[in-house]
């Protein structure tokens, strides 16, 4: 089974520049406190490192 990670939109995109909002997108972010469960791979993590005031993460599985 891959490793997963939780992780939680933590910040709004509102006067942030689109490519921050376009990243939160890809995650499948979109709105406050929003969770999702992604596959633990060095792309998430990259997204996740370009905007970490706006998302954290919540608990690593696997």
């Amino acid at each position: 089974m891959a490793k997963t990670i939780v992780v939680k939109q933590i910040g709004s995109p509102i006067r942030r520049p689109a490519k921050q909002h376009q990243t939160l997108i890809g995650l499948g972010l979109n709105k406050m406190h929003k969770t999702r469960e992604l596959e633990d791979t060095p792309a998430v993590r990259g997204m996740i490192a370009k905007i970490p005031h706006m998302v954290e993460i919540i608990e690593e599985k696997g």
